[in-house]
């Protein structure tokens, strides 16, 4: 999987995308309010994981994340 983090613009929020290894969109949510997103796409127990790698990541940039098991 992949993650990108995107820096928002005055009011507009920061936001990041979760993609798999085909580059298709599997979830696309505001990086203060990850949990109704990551719940839809079936990764809510890995929010806080994901949120860590969030963290310390660049925006603009795209990492490619493995995804604990469940």
């Amino acid at each position: 999987m992949y993650l990108i983090k995107i820096q928002g613009k005055a009011k507009i929020p920061d936001y990041a995308q979760l993609r798999d290894d085909n580059f298709t969109l599997i979830a696309y949510f505001r990086t203060d309010r990850p949990e109704r997103a990551l719940e839809k796409c079936g990764l809510a127990e890995q929010t806080d994981y994901i949120l860590g790698v969030l963290k310390d990541m660049p925006f603009g940039k795209m990492q490619a994340i493995e995804l604990p098991k469940k």
